[in-house]
């Protein structure tokens, strides 16, 4: 069912309603050792619970989306997956948009099992939008965007990312008429085809630090999809090159920042956020 038939909002619109009111700073809760030392806490499933409330406690009210690095807990088995469980119930309910960057693709029942997972209501995983990957093919992750769609959810599927090693990959031709970053864009978009609102339910990661259009990515080819933008803040892009890296595309984009929030430390760590959204709302 439509999010039109069962009356909830569907997760382009929410995301849309996100931006409008906060801006795109996007908040990764990315609790790697070395932050954990600095903020004095261990590393552990404790240290990592703690880290993750305490920053959707400090981006509560100031910025509309978070993005935890499923990584940073797995590391600590089911005790840290336990903590993941309680930092995104925690962050949905202070009405936060949710994306967790878990970055699966798999096909088959094994692709059934992690839309269970992430993106069924009531399961203890749930969040807004996962991120996937596409190199086992985009249909292959059928069952995931249409359990995304079935449930008001979303997804972001990875097309450009910010690491180097990606990029020949990334930007291959196929049939010398398209890359496969943009192969991916356009498949993506066919997903989106009639979904209420300017964004559809189905995302694009694309790095803030590449050259988008060297992948194929053109404002037309983005058009109406909602765009994860990593490599704002540390990686070097700046809340002030946004409309000059997406151009037309910018308002689609959710900028995600984590090291330079994150390293303001607990004690600083609202200010810091509501300084960095500035940025972003200033233009």
């Amino acid at each position: 069912m439509t999010s039109e038939q069962t009356g909830r909002e569907g997760f382009g619109t929410r995301l849309r309603a996100a931006i409008d009111a906060y801006g795109p700073l996007c908040v990764g809760i990315d609790p790697h050792e070395a932050l954990l030392r600095a903020w004095g806490l261990d590393a552990s499933a404790a240290g990592v619970r703690e880290f993750g409330l305490r920053t959707v406690e400090a981006s509560r009210g100031v910025v509309g989306v978070v993005k935890p690095q499923v990584a940073f807990f797995e590391r600590y088995g089911s005790a840290g997956f336990a903590a993941l469980e309680e930092v995104m119930a925690a962050a949905r309910a202070a009405g936060l948009i949710v994306i967790a960057d878990a970055k699966r693709g798999d096909i088959g029942t094994t692709m059934d099992g992690y839309a269970a997972a992430w993106l069924v209501p009531g399961a203890p995983l749930e969040c807004d939008a996962v991120t996937l990957s596409p190199y086992l093919g985009v249909d292959a992750l059928h069952s995931a965007l249409s359990t995304a769609v079935q449930h008001d959810k979303g997804a972001f599927v990875l097309a450009a990312t910010s690491n180097p090693e990606a990029s020949d990959l990334q930007r291959a031709r196929i049939d010398d008429e398209e890359s496969v970053a943009e192969r991916v864009a356009h498949e993506v978009a066919a997903r989106n085809i009639g979904a209420p609102g300017s964004l559809g339910p189905v995302g694009l990661v694309v790095g803030a630090t590449v050259d988008r259009r060297s992948y194929g990515l053109s404002d037309i080819v983005l058009a109406g999809t909602p765009i994860l933008a990593p490599g704002f803040g540390a990686q070097g892009a700046e809340p002030g090159d946004l409309e000059r890296l997406f151009g037309s595309v910018a308002s689609q984009v959710v900028a995600s920042e984590s090291r330079s929030v994150l390293s303001a430390g607990p004690g600083a760590l609202e200010a810091r956020i509501a300084e960095r959204a500035a940025l972003y709302r200033a233009g």
